[in-house]
This record gives structure tokens, sequence and C-alpha cells, in this order.
């Protein structure tokens, strides 16, 4: 059971953090290349849509699997490095839903506001954008180191 707990702790972690990336490399800078109504209205969908089942799923998964993978202990007793891995990359997963729920979803939610007040889009881009990125890099940063460490406590 420990041992399935903590495959599913990478496999989750890392899905997690891949999303992440993915965001950061790829959607975001594509993104840039829209115009001002173009970016608000692409950014308001994917608020709306990626909220939702396998994103939420994943999320939780990547804090649920490694919180079970470190207090389910192994028949033989988990390493103390092992343990300190997992509880390190629990806490790191764990800070970026802090800094999502904290940064990113306030932002979202002041995108999505700005829609029925008749904000300019090049308002609320600006207003959006930037901040939005800034607090993306973070949350990218503790997410793909979270699951680096929960990939190095699976090899420990």
């Amino acid at each position: 059971m420990s041992t399935l707990l903590l495959a599913l702790a990478v496999v989750s972690t890392g899905l997690y953090a891949g999303m992440m990336l993915v965001f950061l490399t790829g959607i975001m800078p594509a993104m840039a290349r829209l115009n001002d109504e173009q970016f608000v209205t692409a950014m308001r969908r994917i608020n709306e849509d990626v909220p939702r089942g396998v994103f939420v799923t994943t999320m939780f998964a990547s804090i649920a699997f490694p919180a079970a993978a470190l207090f389910v202990d192994p028949d033989g007793g988990r390493s103390g490095t092992q343990f300190w891995l997992l509880a390190c990359g629990l806490a790191l997963t764990f800070l970026n839903h802090v800094v999502t729920a904290g940064g990113n979803v306030p932002l979202n939610n002041a995108l999505a506001a700005s829609e029925g007040a008749g904000t300019p889009d090049a308002t609320a881009r600006a207003a959006f954008e930037p901040r939005w990125n800034r607090v993306h890099r973070i949350r990218t940063l503790l997410a793909t180191a979270g699951f680096a460490l929960v990939v190095a406590a699976a090899l420990n």
C-alpha cells in the first residue's frame, strides 16, 4: 500500500507541476501575442473552464497522495531522508495551493468581474496579466520543486 501511495504521489504531483509548467512556457506566452480583447476573452474562458474536473482532481490529489504516502509507513519503516523529502515536497505543493488561492484566484475573479463592470479590455489586461504571470511563476516553481522532492523520496 505504501508503494502504491508513493507512486500515486509522484504521478499526481508530476501532473500538477506539468500543468503549471505548460501554462508558464506555452499558454501564457501564446496569450501574450493576442490583442487586448482576445486576451481578456480567452483568459476569462480559461478561468471558467480550468478549475473543474480533471484539474481540481489533480490539484487535490497532489496534496492527498503525498500526505497519505507520508503517513502510511512501509513495513520496514520509512527512512528519515525519505520522510523529510516527502514532507518537504508536500509542503511546497501545499504552498503552491496557498499562492494559487491568495494570488491567482483573486486576480481571476477580478478579471471576471471586470466584464460586468464594463472595464475596457486594455485596462483589465493591464491590471491582470503582469501580476498573474508573476504569481504563476512562483507557484510553478513551488509545484515543480515539490514534484522533484516527491520523486527524490520515491527513489530514496
